[in-house]
């Protein structure tokens, strides 16, 4: 298992791709270079250089290792729905060994890698595989990211099971407010903390302009000792 993080989520649109910009920044202020990862994304906008997602290209400008953007997001649909779907009305499948390839590629590059991932941790990538496969097949901890909201403990919990039946560890999980107000904010985060046996590396607050830095501020990333350098570690 080489260092890095699959970012995951609870449900799509709860900040996974926010939180993966402040892990990366976090980890470039630790000396690092950090490769990214957006191996999937629907929603794209149509430009000369073809389909581009936002998440993407901002993942792309963040990271400091020089990376096309077709290594970063290989696969890339332009209808806003389930990637399978859009790779079905496009007449592909997505290969978790193209992938794969691709990952392992930019992990040269690298000193750590930092992938997220579409939808939650079960989205599907085509008939038979998920995205949980993707992760098991990149072998890397997990980071999941938790969209504060009425529902998030179920939706939390599910997933905390879900990760932990993959085998994959749970490095740790990020609590991030959607909304100005939440009912409860602080029991809903304590019941979390009680519930779910992985560090809570982050709260980040509702913020009204979204800022890397300041995400950053807020996260305490565990450290991670590479398997291969084993004098080495983040």
């Amino acid at each position: 298992m080489m260092d890095g993080y699959f970012i995951t989520g609870t449900d799509t649109d709860i900040g996974k791709t926010w939180t993966s910009l402040g892990i990366v920044e976090a980890l470039k202020r630790r000396g690092h270079t950090v490769g990214v990862m957006k191996p999937v994304s629907a929603g794209c906008a149509q430009t000369g250089a073809g389909l581009r997602n936002e998440d993407a290209l901002l993942l792309q400008r963040h990271s400091n290792v020089e990376l096309a953007y077709d290594q970063i997001n290989p696969y890339a649909f332009a209808p806003a729905i389930a990637p399978h779907i859009a790779a079905a009305e496009a007449a592909m499948r997505m290969d978790i060994e193209t992938l794969h390839a691709q990952f392992q590629a930019i992990a040269a590059q690298s000193d750590c890698v930092v992938v997220e991932g579409a939808g939650g941790w079960q989205v599907p990538l085509n008939d038979f595989q998920t995205m949980a496969e993707l992760a098991k097949r990149l072998a890397l901890p997990v980071c999941l990211v938790v969209g504060l909201r009425l529902g998030c403990l179920n939706h939390a919990l599910l997933t905390v099971a879900s990760i932990r039946a993959s085998g994959l560890p749970l490095a740790g999980w990020v609590a991030n407010q959607l909304t100005p107000e939440m009912a409860r904010l602080d029991e809903n985060i304590a019941t979390l903390e009680r519930m779910i046996e992985a560090p809570l590396l982050g709260r980040i607050p509702y913020l009204e302009h979204l800022d890397v830095n300041a995400i950053a501020d807020r996260l305490s990333l565990p450290p991670a000792r590479n398997t291969l350098r084993p004098d080495w570690a983040i």
